[in-house]
């Protein structure tokens, strides 16, 4: 024999489209505010990198895929130079602009939060 309880929670309909809102606002402040960041990182990065040519400070990009900030250079020898060889000193270039607004990012992804629940109507 199966017992079975019918039960009814009032607003229930409500609460998961403010949970769904509440998503997708999180979703775009979250993805606008990092592709800011990345930005700011990049543009130091290309500040601080040495050039010769231009080629690898052309080569700089920052990629944003959900949220996760990919911050790199595609030239060859970047590696190289931000390390060091046996033969050269490293000059680094991506590290130190990476850790010059790495304190920025906790505050933003929390100001992100919290404006993604003031639209959703949370409080």
């Amino acid at each position: 024999m199966a017992v079975e309880i019918n039960c009814t929670v009032k607003g229930i309909r409500a609460f998961q489209e403010a949970m769904l809102d509440f998503d997708r606002a999180l979703q775009r402040r979250v993805h606008r505010q990092l592709a800011s960041w990345a930005a700011d990182v990049k543009a130091e990065a290309m500040r601080r990198v040495p050039v010769r040519t231009g080629h690898l400070r052309s080569t700089i990009y920052s990629q944003i895929n959900g949220w996760v900030v990919n911050i790199g250079a595609e030239a060859t020898y970047a590696l190289f130079i931000e390390l060091g060889t046996r033969y050269m000193r490293a000059q680094p270039y991506l590290v130190p602009a990476i850790r010059e607004y790495l304190p920025q990012l906790e505050d933003i992804i929390r100001a992100a939060i919290e404006a993604a629940k003031a639209e959703a109507g949370f409080r």
